[in-house]
């Protein structure tokens, strides 16, 4: 979780600038941990918040290998451009086994980031490198979401792309409603699934039907903007999905949440990243698996109706 773009990077979690001395770090570090120490009241969540932020970069030498790291996405190692976008061009060999992938999954997450960042350096300023782990850690928490959603949902395509010829995916589709697009249409022997990917930076909780988290802005309304656009997908091809699933990186959640289904409404379901393969390949407890005939007919009508946002 700490590896987010959008966490709270230590300096953050300290209340200093990532240009403050040695000294300031230490004074700062100190005061918070008397402050946040459950046996004076103070939280046991934010005391252990504080002492992982003075692990990191309490000494000069952790200090000076947290600030030139770059971020290490889902099975991936660190490179210099780890925070890129991800080739989507596999070996020719191998392509008549993986997943049937269509759309550009973080296509607009990654285009609404640098939009953002360029915007927050100022016009007329000269970025060399966005991914520069010092401008993302010094941006707007805003700014550091819309990266971190660029990469769930591309760490989300990585898993859906190896499940294998039996499976196809949409990425990025238009809904043409008031939310403009669903992350991910994932089709295969379990099921019809909706997905949405996410990555707030911190965890998360269900609370009457809703996920909130310390990180999550107010107004946000994630699992309802979620059902506004698998509703409108439903609508304009007369498709049901079997559930829609909220996917996050493990730890945000303590353990898997569900609302169950309601009417029309799918079963929606909250698991951590490492649980999607299962549930996509085995489906849900109790469900229904469909035929090869239904499951040809579903890929047709998708394939024929689904629509791409434009990046």
């Amino acid at each position: 979780m700490q590896d987010s773009p959008a966490a709270s990077t230590p300096y953050e979690v300290l209340g200093v600038s990532p240009t403050a001395t040695d000294d300031e770090l230490r004074r700062a570090y100190r005061l918070l941990l008397r402050q946040t120490h459950p046996d004076v009241g103070g939280s046991a969540t934010k005391f252990h918040a504080v002492q992982l932020a003075w692990e990191r970069i309490g000494s000069p030498e952790n200090r000076a290998a947290y600030d030139r790291r770059r971020f290490d996405g889902p099975e991936q190692p660190a490179a210099a451009d780890a925070y890129a976008a991800p080739s989507t061009r596999g070996p020719a060999t191998k392509s008549s086994l993986k997943t049937r992938m269509h759309g550009h999954p973080g296509g607009q997450a990654r285009l609404r980031y640098l939009d953002l960042v360029r915007e927050w350096a100022g016009r007329g300023t000269v970025i060399d490198d966005p991914y520069a782990p010092a401008l993302i850690r010094s941006a707007p928490k805003l700014v550091r979401h819309c990266l971190a959603k660029a990469l769930a949902e591309e760490a989300t395509a990585a898993l859906v792309g190896n499940l294998g010829i039996g499976f196809t995916a949409w990425h990025d589709i238009d809904t043409g409603g008031q939310t403009d697009k669903l992350d991910h249409i994932i089709l295969g022997p379990a099921g019809l699934f909706g997905v949405l990917s996410e990555d707030w930076g911190a965890s998360v909780q269900l609370r009457r039907g809703e996920l909130v988290g310390d990180d999550l802005p107010e107004d946000d309304r994630p699992i309802h903007q979620f059902e506004d656009a698998a509703r409108s997908i439903t609508r304009a091809l007369k498709v049901r999905f079997t559930a829609l699933i909220v996917v996050l990186p493990d730890g945000a959640l303590e353990e898997p949440v569900s609302l169950p289904k309601r009417g029309r409404r799918p079963m929606i379901i909250a698991i951590p990243r490492s649980r999607l393969v299962g549930v996509l390949r085995d489906g849900l407890a109790g469900m229904e698996r469909g035929s090869f005939e239904k499951v040809f007919e579903l890929r047709s009508t998708l394939q024929n109706g689904i629509r791409f946002v434009t990046t």
